[in-house]
C-alpha cells in the first residue's frame, strides 16, 4: 500500500500512488523486457538466468524449474540450507536433520534416534548347575521388558507409516480429505466423493491440449503504468487501458467496446456480481508531463457486458480535509460498493451511487484503511500515529458500517490483509518477521471476533505473497474452502535431475493444525492456487523449461488432481507464458480459457525495439 504525504507527527514520505521515476529493476510485480522478436517468437537464450530458459550447463540461480545442485553455504532466499538442513514448513514436516516428504528415515551414524529398535539382548552364559551367569531376570523385570518392547513396536510403527514414502500417497490423498472434511462419502465428483463446499463446475474437455487464442498489445503510453483488474465473462476478456476500460472478445481478442475514463484506473475490484457488475478506482485527470501523476479519487461501476460506465463519484472528508479524499483500493459486498485508504474509507449503493458513509478519522486517529467484500464486507481499521498503530479486523453491516465485532490482531502489527471475508481469514505479519507479508493466518469468527486459530505460515516455507502495495484483498497464491486454508509450499529440489518443485497443503480453520492432505505439483513444476470452483481448487502448475504449463483441479475431497489445460512445450511459446512475472501478473481461469495479463506496464524506451514487441495479456485457449 502507497504512503500518502504524512500527517502530523509522520515522517515525510512521497505522495500516495507516487509512481516512481523509472520501473522497477527485477522486482516483484515488474513487467519484464520480453525475448528478442517479442512473445511467441523463437529466442536465444539470455546469460542471465532468466525463469524459463534451458542452458547447458544448467544454471546455479535458483531459475524455476532447473535442474540444479544445492547451493553451498548459507544459500540464497527460498531454497534449501546445507548445514543444517531447512525442511519446507508443511504440515507435519520433519525437523531439521530429517529427510523431507516420503524419505525413509535413516538412523544417526554414532547413536540411533529415539525410538529406534536396538540389538536384542544377549542371554547370560550359563553358570554352575544350568543357571545363567548373572542374576536371573524376575518377573517384574520381564512384566517392564515386555512393555517397553511394546512401546518401541509402536513408536517403530508410527516411523513407517510416516515415512513410507511413494506407496502411500494415493491411499492418503484418497483417504484422508474425506475423512477430515465430513462430508467426504456423499456421491458426484471424482472418485464420487464431493468435497463440503460442493463440486466444482469446471471439467476437461474432450482434449486437454490447448494452444495460444490470442495476445493482447501494450497500449502506447508515455510512462510507467498501472493497469490493475482483469475480468471475465461469458462473452469478454475486460482489462483496463490507458485511461480507459476495454473489453475483448472472449474467444477472439478482438475490441467488443472501449469505455474512455477521465484518468488512469488505479485499482478495481476482485469481485464481480451476478449481473457482470464491478467497481473500479480512476484518477480525476489525465497525467501528463514531467509528474506523470494525479490522485486516485474517483470511485465508479462497470457494467462488464455493455462496458458503460453506471456511476461515478468523489467524497471529502477523513484525514484527506476539504479535498477529495483519496483511495487505494476497492471492492464489492451484495449491493454496497467500498472504498479505503489511508485517508479512510467511504461506501455506496451499487446501482445508484448513493453515499451509505464518508471517511471519518476519531480522536484516537483511527481510520479505515480498506475492506475485503465477497460474502461479507470486513473492514481493517488502523488507529494511532504512523509507526505506533494498532489494527483491528471489523466484519461490518454494508449498509450503515456498523462493526459487528471487531478483532485486536496482536502487537507490533499495523495493518492486516483478508483473504476470505466468509469464513474470517486475516493474514498478518506479525514482529516484521515474514517475508511478503506474512508471517501468520488467523482464522476469525466473525459473529464474536474470537479467534479460532492462529496458522503460522512464514514466507520462508510457503510461496503466498500478500504485498503492502496491494492492499487488504491483495494476497494471492492461498485460497480458502471447505473450512481448510490452502497454501503452496515454497520450492524445493525434486530429486536427482528433475528440477524443483512444491506441494500444496491444508491447514483446518478451526483447530489451525495441518491436515493428511498434499498434491504434489510434480517434477520441474510449482503449484500456484487460484481460487475455489465449488469445493475443487484450481491451481496453475508453472512450467519446467522443457514443457508449457498446466491448470488442474483438484477435488477437495480426495486431493485427486484433474487436468484442465496443458500449455504447448514449444519454446517460443513457452517463452511467451513465463515472460510475466509470477508476482506481478494477474491469472484467470475459466471455460476452458487461461488469461494471464500485466499490473503494471513499464516506461517506454528507445531501445524497446531490440527486445521486441511486448504484450499486455496473453490468453490460451482448449484447441478445437
Amino acid at each position: 500500500m502507497t504512503q500518502p504525504p504524512p500527517p502530523p507527527n509522520q515522517p515525510p514520505g512521497p505522495p500516495p500512488n507516487q509512481p516512481p521515476n523509472e520501473p522497477p529493476q527485477g522486482g516483484f510485480g515488474g513487467p519484464q523486457e520480453p525475448p528478442a522478436g517479442g512473445f511467441g517468437a523463437p529466442t536465444p537464450p539470455p546469460q542471465d538466468g532468466s525463469y524459463g530458459y534451458p542452458q547447458t550447463p544448467p544454471p546455479q540461480d535458483g531459475s524455476y524449474g532447473y535442474p540444479q545442485t544445492p547451493p553451498q553455504g548459507g544459500g540464497s532466499y527460498g531454497y534449501p540450507q546445507t548445514q543444517p538442513q531447512q525442511q519446507y514448513g508443511y504440515p507435519g514436516a520433519p525437523t531439521q536433520g530429517q529427510p523431507a516428504y516420503g524419505a525413509p528415515q535413516q538412523g544417526a551414524t554414532a547413536q540411533q534416534p529415539y525410538g529406534y529398535p536396538t540389538q536384542p539382548m544377549q542371554p547370560a552364559a550359563p553358570g554352575p548347575g544350568g543357571g545363567g551367569g548373572g542374576r536371573r531376570i524376575s518377573t517384574q523385570m520381564q512384566i517392564i521388558i515386555a512393555a517397553a518392547v511394546a512401546i518401541v513396536l509402536i513408536v517403530v510403527g508410527g516411523i513407517v507409516y510416516a515415512s513410507s514414502g511413494d506407496d502411500g500417497k494415493k491411499d492418503e490423498a484418497k483417504n484422508s480429505s474425506g475423512g477430515a472434511s465430513g462430508d467426504g462419502g456423499k456421491d458426484g465428483g471424482e472418485g464420487g466423493k464431493t468435497a463440503p463446499d460442493g463440486a466444482g463446475t469446471e471439467k476437461p474437455g474432450a482434449t486437454t491440449s490447448s494452444k495460444v487464442a490470442y495476445q493482447l498489445p501494450e497500449p502506447a503510453r508515455e510512462d510507467l503504468t498501472a493497469v490493475p483488474g482483469s475480468w471475465v465473462t461469458d462473452k469478454a476478456f475486460v482489462k483496463p487501458g490507458v485511461n480507459s476500460v476495454v473489453g475483448y472478445d472472449v474467444a477472439k481478442g478482438n475490441a467488443l467496446w472501449t469505455t474512455p475514463l477521465a484518468g488512469q484506473v488505479c485499482a478495481g475490484s476482485r469481485h464481480v456480481t451476478e449481473d457482470n457488475k464491478t467497481a473500479i478506482l480512476f484518477e480525476a485527470k489525465k497525467r501528463t508531463a514531467p509528474k506523470f501523476y494525479e490522485k486516485c479519487t474517483e470511485v465508479g461501476v462497470l457494467d462488464l457486458t455493455t462496458g458503460k460506465l453506471l456511476w461515478s463519484k468523489s467524497v471529502t472528508g477523513g484525514a484527506g480535509g476539504d479535498g477529495k479524499t483519496q483511495f487505494e483500493q476497492v471492492t464489492v459486498s451484495g449491493g454496497t460498493v467500498a472504498a479505503g485508504g489511508l485517508y479512510g474509507g467511504a461506501a455506496f449503493d451499487l446501482n445508484t451511487g448513493a453515499e451509505r458513509w464518508k471517511p471519518t478519522v476519531d480522536a484516537d486517529n483511527c481510520r479505515d484503511i480498506g475492506y475485503a467484500g465477497g460474502k461479507a464486507l470486513v473492514a481493517v481499521r488502523t488507529c494511532g500515529e504512523y509507526g505506533n498503530q494498532t489494527a483491528v479486523v471489523q466484519p461490518v453491516n454494508a449498509e450503515n458500517g456498523t462493526p459487528l465485532s471487531s478483532y485486536k490482531m496482536p502487537a507490533g502489527v499495523e495493518d492486516a490483509r483478508v483473504v476470505s471475508s466468509d469464513p474470517l481469514v486475516v493474514a498478518a505479519d506479525v514482529g516484521d518477521t515474514g517475508t511478503f507479508g506474512i508471517s501468520d493466518f488467523f482464522s476469525i469468527d466473525a459473529k464474536t471476533g474470537k479467534l479460532l486459530a492462529r496458522i503460522a505460515a512464514p514466507g520462508d516455507k510457503y510461496l503466498a505473497r500478500c504485498p503492502a502495495s496491494d492492499g487488504v484483498e491483495g494476497c494471492q497464491f492461498v485460497v480458502v474452502g471447505n473450512g481448510k486454508l490452502y497454501l503452496p509450499t515454497e520450492e524445493h529440489e525434486a530429486g536427482g535431475d528433475l528440477g524443483r518443485t512444491n506441494e500444496i497443503v491444508a491447514f483446518d480453520l478451526k483447530t489451525g493444525k495441518g491436515t493428511p492432505e498434499r498434491a504434489d505439483a510434480g517434477a520441474g513444476y510449482h503449484a500456484l492456487p487460484l481460487r475455489m470452483d465449488g469445493g475443487n481448487l484450481i491451481v496453475y502448475k508453472w512450467p519446467p523449461y522443457n514443457k508449457g504449463g498446466q491448470i488442474v483441479s483438484i477435488n477437495g475431497a480426495t486431493f485427486e488432481q484433474t487436468v484442465l489445460m496443458d500449455n504447448p512445450a514449444d519454446r517460443s511459446v513457452r517463452d511467451a507464458e513465463t515472460s510475466f512475472t509470477e508476482n506481478g501478473s494477474e491469472y484467470r481461469y475459466q471455460g476452458g480459457r487461461f488469461f494471464i495479463s500485466q499490473d503494471l506496464m513499464s516506461k517506454p524506451r528507445a531501445s524497446e525495439s531490440t527486445y521486441g514487441k511486448k504484450y499486455l495479456a496473453i490468453v490460451f485457449t482448449v484447441a478445437d
